[in-house]
């Protein structure tokens, strides 16, 4: 259980950042996203990034 909280909490900051980025216009990719400097999606990501961040540490402090 622990490992799967620190793999879907990597997940999950690693697609919070990239939403985050495409937000914020600094990452134009895919060309065709709808993400793509949309403010609102900066903060989507900000929350999801930190979400994963808070399941990565839970993941690594739980005890066997």
């Amino acid at each position: 259980m622990k490992l799967l909280f620190q793999i879907f909490g990597v997940m999950l900051m690693l697609s919070g950042g990239l939403w985050a980025l495409q937000g914020l216009g600094i990452v134009m990719w895919p060309a065709e996203s709808f993400m793509l400097a949309e403010r609102s999606w900066a903060l989507y990501g900000t929350i999801t990034f930190l979400i994963g961040a808070a399941l990565f540490w839970f993941g690594s402090r739980r005890k066997r």
